[in-house]
């Protein structure tokens, strides 16, 4: 694991998942890391905020206090119910499902983003990074309809706005990982009866993003695509 060194960094979606993770990785080697999410963070200063709301993120700008923004890590993403098991099925997708999903995975990093522009503006080497998954990518066998909307949405997103935010030198990335061995998806594989060799280690992802941090503004890493060798899309 490379030693970076960081300023002021967010991590939306820091309470669980790759993004409380994430936040654990970084924070001893942070200036602040603001950790967001409906929960408290596991690392950092929480910031407990909805970040489907306009309150909520006024929220996370309000506690950056003014400072310079070195990155914005939107770690944060949600599914439909029952999504990857062999109980979901696209009819049964209740609207609230649909427009929660859509909510966080797409339309909450954009809103986000825009808030804390004038706080990147003001960072030596800003970057924005956006995790996506491989359900996003052309032809991959996923059957989670909104899912799968909001990822493939979201790459677009991070084109546009790596166009718009050109002159400014805002790094953009999205990073498009199959299963990542999170705690909670060994034990969910495990159950399953599926080999943790279908999910990419934690430590891995962990490189790929101290290593986005650490390029220069002379270089732009626009998309990642981290297949497990022994999973689907590799």
């Amino acid at each position: 694991m490379m030693q970076g060194r960081y300023g002021t960094l967010v991590v939306a979606g820091a309470s669980s998942g790759i993004g409380g993770e994430v936040a654990r990785d970084l924070e001893p080697r942070c200036k602040r890391l603001l950790g967001v999410g409906r929960r408290d963070a596991l690392a950092g200063e929480s910031v407990r905020a909805d970040v489907t709301t306009r309150e909520g993120i006024d929220q996370i700008v309000s506690a950056l206090r003014g400072e310079a923004l070195d990155a914005l890590l939107y770690m944060a993403g949600t599914w439909e119910t029952d999504a990857f098991t062999g109980n979901y099925a696209f009819e049964d997708c209740s609207d609230e499902d649909l427009a929660r999903v859509m909510a966080v995975n797409l339309i909450a990093p954009i809103r986000l983003t825009q808030a804390l522009l004038p706080a990147l503006r003001r960072a030596d080497n800003p970057k924005v990074i956006f995790m996506g998954a491989l359900s996003g990518l052309d032809n991959f066998p996923a059957r989670e309809v909104a899912n799968s909307a909001s990822k493939f949405g979201l790459r677009g997103v991070v084109h546009a706005l790596r166009e718009e935010l050109r002159p400014d030198r805002i790094g953009v990335t999205v990073i498009n990982p199959g299963y990542v061995g999170t705690p909670h998806v060994l034990e969910e594989l495990q159950r399953e009866g599926t080999s943790p060799d279908e999910a990419i280690p934690m430590e891995d992802l962990l490189l790929i993003l101290e290593t986005v941090l650490a390029v220069s503004r002379r270089t732009c890493i626009k998309e990642i695509q981290l297949p497990a060798m022994a999973g689907r899309g590799a």
